[in-house]
C-alpha cells in the first residue's frame, strides 16, 4: 500500500487513472455493434451482449452506460425510451442509433 501524502487524494487520481486506462473508440465500436445487431437496447442489454461477443469479460452494465452517455453527447445514440430492465426490475433507459 502506498500511504496518502497530504494534500493528495486517491480517489480521484484512481478514478482519473481508471479512466484514462478506457480505450473509448474500441468500447464505442463495440457499442455499436450491438446496437446495429440488437435494435434500441437497455445498457445492461448491450452489456450483455458484449460479453457474449467476448469484448468484456463480465455483464457490468457500466462497461456501457459512461460510454452510451459519451456517444449521446455526440449525436450518435439517443434515448428512444424507456422499460423495466428483465435484470434488476427497475425503469432503465433505452438507447437506439441515430439516423443519419
Amino acid at each position: 500500500m502506498i500511504e496518502r501524502r497530504p494534500g493528495e487524494s486517491p480517489t480521484i487520481e484512481c478514478r482519473a487513472d481508471a479512466d484514462a486506462s478506457v480505450e473509448r473508440r474500441k468500447r464505442y465500436r463495440q457499442i455499436l455493434t450491438c446496437l446495429r445487431e440488437m435494435g434500441p437496447s437497455t445498457a445492461k442489454e448491450i452489456a450483455v451482449s458484449m460479453m457474449r461477443h467476448g469484448y468484456a469479460p463480465t455483464d457490468d452494465r457500466n462497461l456501457a452506460a459512461p460510454r452510451l452517455t459519451e456517444l449521446g453527447r455526440r449525436g450518435i445514440v439517443e434515448p428512444v425510451g424507456k422499460k423495466r430492465c428483465t435484470y434488476t426490475g427497475k425503469t432503465v433507459t433505452v438507447w437506439g442509433l441515430i439516423d443519419g
